[in-house]
């Protein structure tokens, strides 16, 4: 004969409050763990082996933004360059990090295209990625 149960009542016994806290506790023993164990394989005495075609990381991996006027000048950051800057920015910027270097050309939609592919063409001598996006201009 199988057994009736109220499911209000089966929701009712159980504690939460209890719960809740062993779940607290839980996550505070792992997040302990976790930075022990991360702090003992730091203080290893280990000698690590070198490579002979390892480049260190210089500078911190980071996206180069141009934006690109609706007269075709070229602003990175506050600055102002002209194709020349760009390409030697692009240049350094893979120097610094081989391989992980990347740049977002953000277009206002007026621009002819010429200063874009200028500018992707820049990027491309320098071999860095490169991403493109269009600018909406102002309504009117």
């Amino acid at each position: 004969m199988p057994v009736q149960l109220d499911e209000k009542a089966a929701i009712d016994a159980i504690p939460m409050t209890p719960l809740i806290d062993v779940v607290f506790l839980l996550l505070i023993f792992f997040l302990v763990a976790a930075s022990l164990s991360e702090e003992e394989e730091r203080q290893m005495d280990v000698q690590l082996p070198a490579a002979s075609e390892a480049m260190p990381l210089s500078v911190k991996p980071r996206e180069i933004v141009v934006n690109i006027t609706a007269d075709g000048r070229y602003l990175t950051g506050s600055e102002t360059v002209d194709l020349q800057g760009l390409e030697r920015l692009f240049r350094a910027a893979a120097a610094n990090n081989p391989g992980r270097a990347s740049v977002l050309f953000r277009a206002d939609k007026r621009c002819p295209w010429q200063f874009v592919v200028a500018a992707m063409n820049a990027c491309a001598k320098a071999k860095v990625r490169y991403k493109a996006t269009t600018l909406a201009g102002p309504a009117g």
